[in-house]
């Protein structure tokens, strides 16, 4: 009765532009469970850019379950990046949790800052790893002299954060949007940041965000180093016997830009 629940799409399943919901009976919330719950759960499953083939025991969605208050305030968060070093800047912005920018320079990826999603595809099966070849389905997207990029209304891109962030093994975060007054797009489907996330004693030594970009009715310019959201750090329980890179079939640990674990590098 003291522990309540949210969901988020999986990692693998936002980079696939599939947005997924879970909703359970008598509540008010998509993705919010509420303590003491017994009882089903279903899942909305929207397949915004890729026709999609899912399975029955296909893993879409995770659930995170909480008790209690355990949001690092400013105070909290600021000693623990002092410890830890939670981004790898000199000047973080911590207010409201740790700001995550854009990268569309291309200096740490070869000249291009992206992939666009091709439309009109052939269908991706969820639970096939390494089956399909980037080519057919992503467009990359070059560097532009500026370091801006045009969000063209409906397009799905996969960009990544400028900054490399970890997540130390006692704590998780949740990436939340930064602002929805500064655009209507959208920059993270899947918002759960596991312990041991980009944590050198995980071999991550720091990872970059992966943003799965959506904008909505009108195009949007986004800039090189604009805010597009904030990580949030929570205090966990107890440190997990096993951390984000350990032995659980880790798929992105120590990422740059990365597309979801069905296309071949």
């Amino acid at each position: 009765p003291e522990i309540v629940a949210a969901a988020n799409p999986k990692s693998s399943t936002g980079r696939l532009d599939v947005f997924t919901r879970v909703i359970a009976d008598g509540t008010r919330r998509f993705d919010m469970i509420g303590a003491g719950y017994h009882g089903p759960l279903y899942a909305e499953i929207s397949p915004k850019t890729f026709p999609v083939l899912v399975s029955e025991g296909s893993r879409l969605s995770q659930v995170r379950f909480r008790t209690g208050d355990a949001i690092l305030n400013i105070d909290d968060l600021e000693a623990l990046h002092a410890t830890e070093r939670l981004v790898d800047i000199d000047d973080a912005d911590l207010t409201g949790g740790v700001a995550v920018s854009v990268d569309l320079s291309g200096e740490k990826s070869g000249g291009f800052v992206g992939y666009r999603a091709k439309r009109h595809t052939g269908v991706i099966d969820v639970d096939r790893r390494a089956g399909y070849s980037v080519e057919d389905f992503w467009e990359p997207i070059s560097a532009r002299p500026d370091g801006s990029l045009i969000l063209d209304p409906g397009e799905f891109y996969i960009l990544a954060s400028k900054e490399a962030v970890q997540v130390p093994p006692d704590y998780a975060a949740e990436m939340v949007p930064f602002d929805p007054l500064v655009g209507e797009f959208r920059v993270h489907y899947a918002g759960f940041f596991d312990p041991g996330f980009g944590y050198a004693g995980a071999g991550g030594l720091g990872s970059r965000a992966v943003l799965e970009v959506r904008s909505r009715e009108v195009p949007f310019i986004l800039e090189h180093g604009q805010i597009v959201g904030r990580l949030v750090y929570e205090k966990m329980l107890a440190r997990p016997d096993a951390m984000y890179g350990q032995r659980i079939g880790s798929n992105y640990q120590a990422q740059g830009l990365k597309l979801s674990k069905h296309f071949r590098v």
